[in-house]
């Protein structure tokens, strides 16, 4: 299946405004002293509400710890993080989980079994994160069941336990208590990789849908084909540094920067005639010269 590249917007654009996320200058480092390593090196970048960025790179690139760093799970070494006006570069435990409590920021795992409470039901999986705003337990029973079929499942799943459902399930009644409190931003963490081609493409089409709420996403994947089809814009990581950042389709059909490139000629939904292997070769050790 290829993907589908969204219509420039005005959302894609280098500097959104009224960004709900702000990262400015983001370095994090790992270990201590000669074993210090630097994962991520300045990397600045901008969400605007309704806006969907798409932030790519293989594995060992950062996209993970730039996730993990924007949700507090890291600490950041320097660099400034501003969520929904919230500047969280320095916030310790406590005020995460306020900011947390109040729905601003939400976060997708890959695997959605390590969300979703194996003993809750999928029923009051998705309304414990409504209780835990203050919504009375009936009316977060019911914002719940309404939610379900925005993620495309039935009400029939919700005495059910995550153990009972296919991955792909899992994976929407993630993204549906992600979603159910109204964050302003939320954060997916390879969201479809470890599903089959079926329940890929539902996902993306859901997470396409659920753009129109105005919502922010950000999309951290190593797979440009998924990525391209949801993303207003693409922000490239490689080595821990931001080396491409820009409108989807300009970066697909016109990348800059020689790792992009790669990506993009690497991606089969992507690959065009002239990005042939010999190509890929060539563009592998150049990068690497």
């Amino acid at each position: 299946m290829t993907a589908q590249l969204p219509a420039p917007s005005v959302a894609g654009t280098e500097e959104p405004p009224s960004a709900v996320l702000e990262v400015t200058d983001l370095q994090v480092h790992y270990g201590l002293r000669r074993r210090r390593r630097q994962a991520l090196h300045g990397v600045s970048l901008s969400v605007a509400p309704g806006e969907t960025v798409g932030v790519i790179g293989e594995t060992g690139s950062g996209k993970s710890t730039f996730a993990r760093a924007v949700l507090g799970l890291v600490r950041a070494s320097a660099g400034r993080i501003v969520i929904g006006g919230h500047d969280v570069s320095a916030y310790g435990n406590r005020q995460w989980r306020g900011l947390r409590r109040r729905g601003v920021v939400q976060y997708v795992f890959q695997d959605p079994l390590r969300s979703l409470d194996p003993d809750l039901t999928i029923g009051e999986s998705l309304a414990e994160p409504l209780l835990v705003h203050g919504v009375p337990r009936d009316e977060a029973a019911e914002r719940a069941r309404a939610f379900l079929p925005r993620v495309r499942l039935s009400d029939e799943l919700l005495d059910r336990l995550p153990g009972e459902l296919s991955g792909g399930q899992r994976q929407r009644v993630a993204v549906a208590r992600a979603l159910v409190t109204e964050p302003r931003l939320v954060i997916l963490d390879e969201p479809v990789s470890a599903l089959d081609s079926a329940n890929r493409v539902q996902v993306l089409e859901i997470l396409r849908e659920l753009r129109a709420t105005g919502v922010a996403l950000v999309f951290i994947s190593h797979d440009l084909g998924s990525v391209a089809g949801i993303a207003d814009r693409i922000a490239v990581l490689h080595q821990g540094e931001l080396v491409e950042v820009g409108p989807a389709r300009d970066v697909i059909t016109r990348p800059q920067h020689l790792y992009t490139r790669l990506l993009v000629s690497s991606a089969p939904t992507l690959r065009t005639a002239s990005a042939d292997r010999e190509e890929r070769k060539a563009l592998r050790a150049l990068l690497h010269a």
